[in-house]
Order: structure tokens, then C-alpha cells, then sequence
């Protein structure tokens, strides 16, 4: 399970991890409290995070890229076309993994 990109939807408490692999196949799906994204990140290869900006977004991408991970974070509108069902915070994650694939420099870096 090589996991290529995720997409992380932040919360106040609890986050919503989605991950693909390199064929775009999801190979994750996780929810996470705010003090166990830092160690779970830590234990993942290197790979593309895709964070829809919003107050704590900053932050968490440069937590995130000091342990080797490649954030970008993305305006809501980029995400909003990628969800596919109900909104829900898992939808949401989704949602980020996709648009953060798909963006043609429609995104920023963190």
C-alpha cells in the first residue's frame, strides 16, 4: 500500500484523512484527533497533501512539510466541484485528495 497523495480535511478536533495510491485507488480512509495527525504523519513516506485553506491550514502544512510531506493548499471553490455526496467532513477529504490531484496550478503551496 504506497499511499501517493492524501487529502486532509481539518477540523477543531477531529480530521478526516483520505489517501490514494498512484493509480488513484483509495487505500485510506482514517479519522484523526488533533494529537494524532502529527505522529501518524511521521510514520508516512513522503507524499502530496492537499489542505483546503482556512485559518489553521497554514500551520499544519509547515508541521507537515517539516516531516517531508508536500502540502498544498487549495481555495474552497477549487474543492467544492470534487465533492461528490452529501457534505460531511469525510466527503470533504475526498474531495481535497481529488481536486489536489486534478489542480492545473489552481493551488498554492503551503
Amino acid at each position: 500500500m504506497q499511499i501517493t497523495t492524501i487529502g486532509l480535511d481539518l477540523a477543531k478536533n477531529v480530521f478526516q484523512v483520505h489517501g490514494v495510491n498512484e493509480r488513484g485507488k483509495a487505500v485510506l480512509r482514517k479519522q484523526l484527533k488533533r494529537d494524532q495527525v502529527a505522529p501518524f504523519f511521521a510514520n508516512l513516506p513522503p507524499c502530496l497533501v492537499g489542505i483546503e485553506a482556512c485559518a489553521s491550514a497554514h500551520h499544519w502544512a509547515r508541521k507537515l512539510q517539516a516531516l517531508g510531506h508536500t502540502v498544498r493548499l487549495m481555495a474552497p471553490q477549487f474543492v467544492k466541484p470534487y465533492v461528490k455526496s452529501n457534505k460531511n467532513d469525510a466527503a470533504d477529504a475526498e474531495a481535497i485528495c481529488e481536486a489536489v490531484n486534478r489542480s492545473d496550478g489552481l493551488s498554492c503551496s503551503g
